[in-house]
């Protein structure tokens, strides 16, 4: 079975296709720009994304959007993590960090897959900011984030260490699974 990913993040797409392996699923990337959408919450991004795309597209495809929500910046970057990310990077949230003594953060992903009808899952995994950049492995906010009970970092990790307890991990489990009761 043959399921499109609308990303271009190749790191996405390395750890879907990891996670699908075991249940037979190839994973196709498209690149296709849509519009993110400022909200409240990274599942009103997701629907307005897949409202977007589903004309665009004629076989059934899914959707990522995922954020870092750190507790002592109010939620910042959350669903603008992308965009913050390309802008101040892991040295811009650093330096914001600089002196805050409350680190808690946690990193939450959102899987849209449309066959038809929109269906989400999600995944959620609390931790804290670390101090510097460590590793290079993984993408984005990784080198920052300490997934809660561990030391090392996301970057520090290898991508079945972090699929096993991140948060797109846990959207892809749920996915998943629903794919084996409903599809395959």
């Amino acid at each position: 079975m043959k399921i499109v990913f609308i990303t271009s993040n190749k790191g996405k797409v390395k750890e879907a296709q990891k996670y699908f392996d075991s249940i037979g699923v190839n994973i196709v990337q498209q690149k296709i720009e849509y519009p993110e959408i400022q909200a409240k919450e990274l599942e009103e991004v997701v629907k307005f994304a897949i409202e977007w795309l589903k004309d665009k597209i004629d076989k059934p495809f899914f959707i990522d959007d995922s954020g870092l929500f750190i507790e002592a910046l109010n939620g910042f970057p959350g669903v603008y993590s992308a965009y913050v990310f390309k802008t101040l990077g892991n040295e811009g949230i650093l330096k914001l960090m600089e002196g805050v003594k409350n680190r808690k953060a946690y990193f939450k992903s959102v899987i849209g897959y449309y066959d038809g009808e929109i269906h989400i899952f999600k995944g959620i995994v609390n931790g804290r900011i670390g101090y510097t950049k460590r590793g290079n492995l993984g993408f984005g906010f990784d080198p920052i984030f300490i997934p809660e009970g561990f030391t090392k970092t996301f970057a520090e990790m290898t991508t079945e260490e972090k699929n096993k307890i991140s948060h797109r991990g846990r959207a892809l489990e749920a996915f998943s699974k629903w794919l084996k009761e409903n599809l395959i």
